[in-house]
């Protein structure tokens, strides 16, 4: 019995969190700011590597 009842205190625990997730809106930033590039393969088969640029 204290395991179903635990199962059922983590699932409302997770479903309880997705809804609170649900509203929140993601802004891109704005000015300037550095953002990492990764990696990737450029012309002849050279690898460049990861850089910060400015957007």
């Amino acid at each position: 019995m204290r395991r179903f009842i635990s199962c059922c205190l983590i699932a409302a625990a997770v479903i309880g969190s997705s809804f609170a997730m649900t509203g929140c809106v993601v802004v891109p930033p704005r000015g300037h700011v550095r953002v990492w590039v990764p990696g990737y393969w450029g012309p002849s088969h050279i690898w460049v590597g990861g850089h910060y640029r400015y957007r």
